[in-house]
């Protein structure tokens, strides 16, 4: 790495050949099995992201490792089983606490290395550069090292971890290795060595050759021991250190470096030779693991909640959907801590295509809607999933239909907005996809809505995507077998009472009138305060 990088996502790595003899392990991503997937920045979240609160999630999980820019590994889905399955190997190795304190740990040895390479590049002196350059490769070997004896000692059975641990031990016997160890070495013991005397003369400080004298600061105490009487007072005192060199310690170290050319043209060399010394697949693999400590930090907080986690049955041969107990990932990460999150579950069979998820207002319906959302994409992306257990086609890709805020500098009106953006939906979506809507096409009257949502409808069945659709009508949860209808539950002693249950049931009739009673304040309880007033 240039010594001022700061992000191991930036590293310039050496690129030396981690092989003995010259020959690279075949091994180059913990994250993609092949190495075939992307290292570099962030990819730009996809347009659902919002809707389906993602955003949240990704943001909560990646908190504290801004640096190491893991967003888009959480953005970019896998379109691949057996990648996925690459992903939940090494998530299950690291649910053992050893291997993942081994783990945590490198990392913060490698934390280490970047902080020091970023002091060396921002001191102005060129001999602290170079030791803060010393320093971090000292940091670096270290860190390969510890990591390697003790990823030796513990188990681990995916194939990220099994290569890279392979590629570690090639790696450490590697010609780049040894050179740089003993570099270090070298010019470490070389430094240490140096010896030089300082003389006042007036205003100036002259260095000089150094020459053993006897101490006489110890000969006087020895002297006078004998007329110690009680505790001494003590005269020491300890000169203010600043962070880096000044300019009259820049000066006496090149008077030191003229005296000691040796030393100090091995430490010129070391730069010239290890400037980038980082291996590129230790560089990869120190980022790409963040991704699954990261997560696994965040399901463990959510863990202690009493909600579960479960690893998906991601199928590209079934159509069938079927999650137990899944839940919005994004609401628990933010009252898990103190409240009970409902869960639900969720069932897609056969030639059964598309949920029509009605009821009252308030009661869990849109929710339900991001929860069927996020499950599917968390399954691609090859994460564990908020779920106690599911089962899960692998769509190409989601889409999202949500109310959106209108603009007031857009001419065209919220009806027409939402139209274009459900016919780009219907043109790019196939048989494989994912649709989720919510209450769309709320601008316009009711016998619109209707007509327009029945003709959605029937031109979604006809594509065949999975399909959710939050809607007020009940008329579309009965329009064809392949739509199961879902509601959501009210209290059955207190009606107005939401428990924000979704469970599959025909459609009751009473999610629009009540909406409208509750728009015009006609409700009983409001009803019974007003006159009560």
């Amino acid at each position: 790495m240039a010594s001022g990088a700061t992000a191991p996502g930036a590293i310039v790595a050496s690129g030396a050949s981690s092989g003995r003899g010259g020959d690279p392990t075949t091994f180059e991503s913990v994250l993609f099995e092949g190495g075939a997937g992307s290292s570099g920045p962030a990819a730009a979240a996809p347009e659902y992201f919002g809707d389906l609160h993602l955003s949240d999630i990704v943001a909560a999980i990646v908190a504290g490792r801004e640096g190491y820019d893991l967003a888009g590994y959480f953005a970019v889905p896998l379109s691949d089983v057996d990648a996925i399955g690459y992903r939940h190997e090494v998530f299950r190795d690291l649910e053992d606490r050893q291997l993942a304190t081994t783990i945590a740990s490198f990392a913060e040895q490698m934390r280490t290395v970047r902080g020091r390479l970023r002091r060396a590049s921002k001191v102005y002196y060129r001999y602290e550069q170079e030791r803060w350059l010393v320093d971090a490769a000292d940091a670096y070997v270290g860190a390969i090292r510890d990591l390697a004896t003790h990823l030796a000692d513990l188990q681990v059975r995916s194939r990220g971890l099994v290569g890279f641990r392979a590629y570690l031990d090639d790696y450490l016997r590697s010609d780049a290795l040894g050179t740089l160890a003993a570099d270090i070495e070298r010019v470490t013991a070389a430094l240490a060595g140096v010896r030089y005397r300082l003389r006042l003369d007036g205003s100036k400080i002259v260095v000089t050759p150094f020459e053993p004298e006897p101490d006489y600061g110890a000969e006087v105490l020895a002297h006078f021991e004998k007329f110690r009487q009680g505790a001494e007072k003590t005269y020491e005192f300890s000169f203010e250190r600043w962070p880096d060199m000044n300019h009259v310690e820049a000066a006496i170290l090149e008077g030191v470096a003229a005296q000691h050319p040796d030393a100090f043209g091995a430490l010129d060399a070391f730069k010239e030779r290890h400037a980038s010394f980082i291996d590129a697949t230790v560089a990869r693999f120190d980022r790409e693991i963040q991704f699954y400590l990261a997560y696994l930090e965040y399901v463990t907080r959510i863990r202690r909640a009493g909600l579960p986690f479960c690893y998906p049955d991601v199928s590209t041969g079934s159509r069938t959907l079927d999650a137990h107990q899944v839940y919005d990932l994004a609401l628990a990460g933010m009252i898990a801590d103190r409240g009970p999150v409902v869960t639900n579950d969720v069932r897609l069979t056969g030639t059964e295509r598309v949920i029509v998820v009605s009821g009252p207002n308030q009661g869990g319906k849109t929710t339900f809607a991001r929860t069927v959302g996020q499950l599917h994409h968390l399954a691609r992306v090859g994460v564990l999933v908020p779920a106690a257990d599911a089962r899960v086609p692998l769509v190409d890709r989601i889409f999202s239909h949500f109310e959106h805020q209108e603009l007031v500098e857009d001419l065209s009106s919220k009806l027409e907005d939402d139209l274009r953006r459900i016919r780009l939906i219907l043109a790019e979506a196939t048989d494989q996809s994912l649709i989720v809507m919510n209450e769309s096409f709320s601008s316009t009257t009711l016998d619109d809505q209707r007509f327009i949502g029945l003709r959605i409808v029937r031109r979604i069945l006809d594509l065949g995507p999975l399909a959710v659709i939050v809607t007020f009508l009940d008329e579309l949860a009965s329009a064809d077998p392949r739509i199961v209808s879902m509601t959501s539950v009210a209290d059955a002693d207190h009606p107005a009472r939401r428990t924000f249950e979704i469970i599959r049931r025909p459609a009751d009739g009473l999610a629009y009138a009540l909406a409208i009673a509750e728009k015009h304040r006609l409700t009983y309880p409001l009803l019974k305060a007003r006159l009560s007033g």
